[in-house]
């Protein structure tokens, strides 16, 4: 069996916001959002058949599903005279529309992405590794090169399609701002854990 039961709901959830939110984009003629459903549907198909070898926990599971989830809702859901993505949810620097919903999700979806890489990496890494700080470095630069692939993908969108709704310059310099807080912040939550499991261990009399 590709999933256990406890992955089952993951998956569930998964295929309804994709359909639902497929059907959304395709009535609203949005095809920079189909872009972005067949980028997730690949991911999706890939960890379904991937999943019994790399064993993504239930937070990376989750954390994926609400990020993809957020992002679709970020640009189709209408919010007055735009989309959801462009809604300042906490005005902690008006002058700069920070915090922005699309600055969130960005945080959100880069810090998972930071989780995956270095669940991928970790069966090559020794637990009592001393030079934890170092790696956390390379590990969350991992999770931002996974922003700059996005921004990639959104510049492909920016050549091939007549309107996209992924703005300029300055967009793209505060999304890999707060790609970087999300990856920051993920390392930091890594090396937690970390030393709470290694605290944890027992200790071996020799």
């Amino acid at each position: 069996m590709l999933l256990t039961k406890r992955e089952l709901p993951v998956l569930a959830v998964n295929v309804i916001y994709i359909t639902v939110f497929t059907l959304i984009a395709l009535r609203r003629t949005n095809y920079e959002f189909l872009l972005y459903v067949g980028v997730i549907v690949i991911i999706a198909v890939w960890i379904l058949f991937k999943q019994r070898a790399v064993q993504f926990d239930a937070t990376i599971l989750w954390g994926l599903t609400a990020w993809g989830l957020m992002h679709m809702a970020g640009g189709n859901l209408q919010v007055r005279d735009g989309v959801l993505y462009g809604v300042v949810i906490l005005p902690l620097v008006p002058s700069l529309e920070i915090l922005r919903y699309d600055q969130f999700v960005h945080a959100f979806g880069f810090g998972v992405a930071t989780l995956v890489c270095h669940h991928i990496l970790k069966p090559y890494l020794k637990d009592e590794i001393a030079r934890w700080r170092g790696l956390a470095a390379l590990v969350a630069l991992m999770g931002l090169g996974v922003g700059a692939l996005n921004e990639i993908i959104e510049f492909v969108a920016v050549l091939t399609m007549p309107e996209t709704g992924v703005g300029g310059y300055d967009n793209t310099m505060w999304d890999l701002v707060f790609d970087m807080l999300g990856a920051a912040i993920a390392v930091i939550w890594i090396g937690a854990r970390r030393r709470v499991r290694l605290l944890s261990a027992p200790v071996l009399n020799t």
